[in-house]
């Protein structure tokens, strides 16, 4: 690598930089913004500077913002005391100063005052008093251990050495594990008194307002000046062209082990020794639409939210903190995982399963949770958002399909613990568990250990229904959802599409899919960006579930633009369906979606998502390399033929989420 890297930029002559440009902020004064948001919740945010990367105070700063953002922390307990929707502080750092922000929530037309008073008087509380020591040695843990997960990615290792040395000046992230050691309750204390100042603090609070209903109407405005087009076509260098479209065959990728335990939970394991961590990712198939009783929509997200409230075995605080000793992630619910140190895996799967296969689901967290999830879907059913989505769903799906089901806030009230109970007990199954698990452990020693842990989990009942039906082909319709927050369009363009993605020709969809309409290069972008300016951004996208698929162009536009826009996208799938592609794109095309699917194996995460994506779809897990190899092997005639056969240019719907029509 050092010699390559030689070879390439040591003939690069070196000159003298200018001079970096000194930062010298200026004082914080205190205020309060007041905007209004389409969100479907109201958000206060208490701002305040933090030190930058560079730093003596960094590492103190990390820690800092870590126990505040802490669930056995005083921001975060506003929420199981029924006092916020979510609560979080976050810290985004740049290389010579940060900003720390607390956040917290409240529902649609409720009050913010008590809220933001809560707040405040937390800051306060901890500036004068101090940060809870314990809760000081449980970040630092954290941040250790997180210095070892970051090896089990390409991209993660490499930020964390270029950090280090670009940014922070030091020579290694070791180095960064030696300052995180030092930091004291003194440290956190002394820097907690000096940034959360209510008098240098900003606060900013979003007050939700209502987006209407989705009309038919039509009759848009606005206007944007595009620079000029381009006047001629652009050559790669050859190296450029060399490297870009160079073409390998494909080659078979490491395959994982998997089991089958008897209670039929299926467990995958792809050992990695690039560091000693474990982690574990499971998730249990399940589909509210199909699940959840009649009259009783919301009960699933309540159900998957109460996994935040303890076993039997320990309540919140006791859980978190068991977590904590290990600085082991977890969560658990419908989708669950874990990571934690190799020598502590054993002790964090023991919590995981728990917390996983024994909640709680106390009566008191249970009311918090059902008054919070009938708040925020007060907001939530009138948001230009969620309407937007619902209209993309129901001009794609028959009426009366249970992908429309809506909750209702009032139900969601009347809903019981026994409500809960019973749907945890029908709905948490391990025949429908898959857990994969990646890292510092060998199969044999994950099988011994699931099994240990989760082989006692056994269904009752018969296997519940989680996949949608098929349906039938879509037509064209047209809906138009208010926003008045925003001054361009929001477009998408769906449909339903016939076959499914154990279709083979599903690979030569996406693979003209990537001509079409992905990324700058896509002919969308050219067509409908570049050479007209009709757009900001476009794409098209293919979605995939076991029964069902979709198509969709997405684009963001002027409202006056729109019908422009549309025809130029259809002439381009008309395109695609009657000329073969030329052989230049379908190269491109080959090695983009080559290198996609290679650097899929670039993290352990992405890893494990492949094979629980893989697994959902009832795909094979080696599902990467058949696809490698439909890619290297299809022609543009096949492209051409599977456009023409599945997609219905006039069968595209039209639901535009922008202005409101003016008369």
């Amino acid at each position: 690598t050092l010699e390559l890297v030689r070879t390439t930029f040591a003939g690069i002559p070196a000159r003298k930089l200018p001079p970096r440009p000194a930062i010298h902020p200026g004082p914080v004064h205190a205020q309060t913004l007041h905007f209004p948001t389409d969100y479907p919740i109201g958000l206060v945010a208490i701002a305040s500077r933090m030190p930058g990367q560079n730093s003596h105070d960094y590492a103190a700063a990390r820690i800092l913002s870590d126990v505040l953002s802490s669930q056995r922390g005083a921001l975060y307990d506003l929420v199981p005391q029924g006092h916020a929707l979510l609560a979080s502080f976050d810290f985004i750092t740049k290389a010579d100063a940060g900003i720390g922000i607390a956040i917290a929530a409240f529902p649609k037309d409720g009050a913010l005052a008590p809220l933001q008073a809560r707040m405040q008087n937390i800051l306060h509380t901890l500036r004068e008093n101090g940060v809870p020591a314990d809760l000081v040695d449980a970040a630092k843990r954290k941040e250790l251990a997180q210095l070892g997960f970051a090896a089990n990615s390409i991209s993660g290792l490499a930020e964390s050495w270029s950090e280090a040395q670009a940014v922070m000046g030091l020579q290694s992230p070791d180095d960064e594990a030696s300052a995180f050691a030092a930091v004291t309750p003194e440290d956190v204390n002394r820097l907690a008194r000096q940034v959360l100042d209510p008098q240098q603090s900003i606060t900013a609070i979003l007050t939700p307002r209502d987006a209407g209903h989705p009309t038919t109407d039509k009759g848009f405005g606005g206007s944007e000046s595009f620079a000029s087009t381009p006047d001629h076509a652009v050559s790669l260098p050859q190296w450029a062209s060399d490297s870009l479209l160079a073409l390998r065959p494909p080659e078979p990728s490491p395959q994982p082990a998997s089991f089958t335990l008897p209670n039929g939970l299926r467990l995958i394991v792809r050992p990695a020794s690039v560091s000693h961590t474990i982690s574990l990712y499971g998730t249990i198939r399940q589909n509210e639409d199909m699940q959840e009783p009649p009259g009783k929509e919301g009960i699933a997200d309540i159900t998957d939210e109460l996994f935040h409230y303890g076993s039997t075995s320990h309540d919140r605080i006791g859980l978190q903190k068991a977590f904590d000793d290990i600085a082991a992630t977890e969560s658990a619910g419908a989708d669950f995982s874990l990571s934690v140190l190799t020598p502590d895996f054993a002790r964090g799967l023991d919590l995981l399963a728990e917390n996983e296969l024994h909640p709680a689901l106390p009566e008191p967290a249970f009311k918090v949770v059902r008054a919070n999830t009938a708040a925020s879907l007060s907001g939530l059913l009138h948001s230009p958002g969620y309407l937007f989505s619902h209209a993309m769903q129901a001009a794609i799906s028959p009426s009366g399909d249970p992908s429309l089901r809506q909750p209702d806030p009032k139900r969601v009230m009347k809903l019981t613990l026994a409500d809960c109970r019973a749907f945890w007990a029908s709905a948490y199954r391990p025949d429908l568990t898959t857990i994969v698990i990646t890292g510092d452990i060998t199969p044999d020693a994950a099988y011994r250990a699931i099994s240990r842990t989760f082989g006692a989990w056994h269904a009752t009942g018969p296997t519940p229904v989680v996949d949608l039906p098929s349906r039938p082909d879509s037509h064209m319709s047209e809906t138009h959802v208010p926003d008045p927050s925003s001054t361009q369009a929001s477009v998408s363009l769906p449909e339903s599409l016939g076959l499914t993605v154990t279709n083979p020709e599903h690979f030569a969809l996406s693979l003209g899919n990537e001509i079409l309409g992905s990324g700058f290069s896509s002919r969308l972008y050219r067509d409908l960006r570049v050479r007209t300016g009709y757009v900001y951004t476009v794409r098209s996208n293919l979605t995939w579930r076991r029964n069902r698929s979709a198509y969709s162009i997405s684009f963001g536009a002027d409202p006056d633009r729109i019908a422009a826009a549309r025809e130029a996208a259809l002439r381009d799938i008309r395109a695609m369906q009657t000329q073969p592609v030329n052989e230049d794109e379908l190269t491109m095309a080959r090695a983009g979606m080559l290198r996609g699917l290679a650097l899929q194996s670039a993290s352990l995460d992405t890893i494990a998502a492949s094979y629980l994506h893989f697994s959902d779809l009832g795909l094979p897990l080696n599902q990467n390399d058949i696809a490698a190899q439909a890619y290297y092997t299809l022609d543009a005639n096949a492209i051409r033929d599977a456009f023409r056969k599945w997609i219905r240019p006039a069968d595209l719907a039209e639901i535009v989420k922008g202005p409101e029509t003016t008369p």
